[in-house]
């Protein structure tokens, strides 16, 4: 490659004639239609920038390529290009720091921080800082902020002194007489310009310039730009240096059109992505190819490896490619991959009777079609939740009887992403009080006989399906005898105690039974109060 292989494309002509005109429209009025050009303009050299960034990030990988085939011959070309590489990422992150600090000085927000609920607008400016995290822009037209910032404070002074270590530093590797230095020296140029008569005559700095009494958009996007023209001198340079390696080349004799999809699942709402990619085959030989310690058969030069998902989870596999250079020598070419295994599944649930209770486990399956239970991550807005197995259990920390602030969400990690795949709601209610029996009864007729062989009182939870037991902890039972005399004898616990099963023995028959004060505690903690019982003794 050299330098007429990198002109300056139509498109970054356009964007930099669209800045200069901007730019100056500033002096006339900062107007709504004017910040949300520049906003359009720095969207624009965003993109540009990733771009760039992109092509840069494959002449790197082809120096990696080339090293692995002759490190000797490429060794010199390739440390010279990781220096270029660790130099120009330094800098781009050091503007990119610089756009952050001025954003977040002129009151703008990490959304990472915002309220719950937040929705950002697609019309909202943003950027993105160096860890990812996305920075709404709040006051785009403050002038205040970037003057105070790059000329009070001098940081426009420290980048002009980085922007000129930089060109010092990528020159370094060309010849005084090589048409690409000049062209380097006019992308980074940071000389001040020259006097304007017609203006007065009043001498300006290159950082005067552009950042005095700038909105804060415009100078964001100056940076934006900036950083377009550093990772352009940096494909210049790289590419000369590319062109210096004498490496041996493979000869091919048949192109062919691959696709790589990114997933074979996509949910509803998602992208569908896929690499296209035109593959070289050199017919008269054919790669060996493993995977693990197996070779695999080929088709049309092209491995075919097949397994069976036998168990569910995440499965890593792994092998390499033989092939033989023009030199004769076999080079290796490892590769790695994974995949996932799911059961088939569905997820019905009932809308109607989404309800858990407070005090137990309730348990809950979660499953998401295509996705290993590994990679989901559960969650629930009132209590806790465990996993237990394969399912989980919910612990409500308060009754929310009409389902307002109780709800499960579900991430599923997918591509390396996190992704939400939806929540349910449900309502939260106390465990239902059971009901005091005795051999089963919860009042009525009793024979005598039955009332002897019976131990003592139970508490009953009807048509509960939770294996939930309450346990009754005292109660007292009132006799009626001759002349409507009502004598009491309480006991402690659930048992009859002998004093009660000897005025049982000499119950006649008619004789009304009756137990109130009736305690329980159950599983969940709670002590209970249970409603009266009576029985007729016939």
């Amino acid at each position: 490659m050299s330098a007429k292989n990198c002109p300056e494309s139509t498109r970054q002509k356009m964007i930099n004639m669209m800045y200069l005109v901007l730019t100056a429209m500033l002096a006339l009025n900062v107007a709504s239609e004017v910040l949300e050009s520049f906003r359009i303009v720095d969207a624009s050299l965003v993109q540009t920038l990733n771009n760039v960034n992109r092509k840069n990030e494959q002449i790197y990988s082809s120096f990696d390529v080339a090293y692995q085939l002759n490190p000797n011959k490429v060794k010199e070309w390739k440390d010279k290009s990781d220096q270029v590489k660790e130099k120009t990422r330094e800098l781009v992150t050091e503007i990119t720091n610089l756009k952050e600090k001025l954003v977040l000085a002129s009151g703008g927000m990490a959304l990472k921080n915002a309220e719950p609920g937040f929705i950002l607008s697609p019309e909202e400016p943003v950027m993105v800082n160096v860890q990812g995290d996305t920075i709404l822009i709040k006051k785009e037209d403050d002038l205040n902020t970037p003057s105070e910032i790059m000329i009070n404070k001098k940081s426009a002074a420290d980048l002009k002194n980085s922007i000129i270590e930089y060109r010092e530093f990528l020159a370094s590797f060309l010849d005084d007489d090589s048409p690409m230095k000049e062209n380097i020296i006019k992308q980074l140029d940071t000389s001040d310009p020259k006097m304007n008569l017609k203006e007065g005559g009043e001498k300006k700095s290159w950082e005067i310039l552009h950042f005095e009494s700038k909105p804060l958009i415009a100078v964001i996007t100056l940076l934006s730009k900036i950083q377009i023209d550093i990772q352009n001198a940096e494909t210049n340079i790289i590419s000369t240096l590319y062109s210096q390696i004498d490496a041996a080349s493979f000869k091919f004799n048949k192109l062919g059109a691959r696709i790589l999809p990114k997933s074979t699942y996509v949910l509803e709402g998602d992208q569908f992505e896929a690499e296209i990619y035109l593959a070289a085959e050199d017919t008269t030989q054919e790669p060996e190819i493993f995977v693990g310690n197996t070779k695999l058969s080929m088709k049309e030069g092209m491995g075919i490896y097949r397994v069976t998902a036998s168990e569910v989870g995440t499965f890593q596999w792994s092998g390499k490619i033989n092939f033989k250079n023009p030199e004769g020598n076999i080079v290796p070419y490892p590769f790695k991959g994974e995949y996932q295994v799911g059961k088939p599944s569905v997820t019905i649930s009932p809308t109607k009777m989404n309800v858990f209770y407070l005090g137990i486990p309730n348990p809950v399956k979660v499953s998401v079609p295509g996705v290993a239970s590994e990679n989901l991550e559960v969650s629930v807005s009132n209590g806790r939740i465990e996993k237990s197995g394969s399912d989980y259990l919910v612990y409500p920390s308060k009754v929310d009887v009409l389902g307002k602030n109780t709800s499960i969400s579900v991430m599923a990690t997918m591509n390396g992403e996190k992704r939400s795949m939806g929540s349910m709601v449900f309502r939260v209610k106390e465990v239902p009080t059971p009901i005091a029996t005795i051999g089963g009864k919860n009042g009525g007729n009793l024979r005598k006989e039955e009332l002897m062989a019976e131990e003592g009182i139970f508490a009953d939870l009807k048509d509960f399906d939770f294996d939930l037991k309450f346990r009754v902890t005292q109660f007292d039972i009132n006799l009626s005898g001759a002349g409507g005399y009502e004598r009491k004898y309480t006991a402690t616990g659930n048992k009859f105690s002998a004093e009660q099963k000897s005025q049982f023995s000499k119950l006649a028959q008619g004789s009304l039974i009756y137990i109130d004060n009736i305690m329980a505690k159950g599983d969940d903690n709670t002590d209970r109060p249970l409603a009266p019982i009576s029985f007729k003794i016939r």
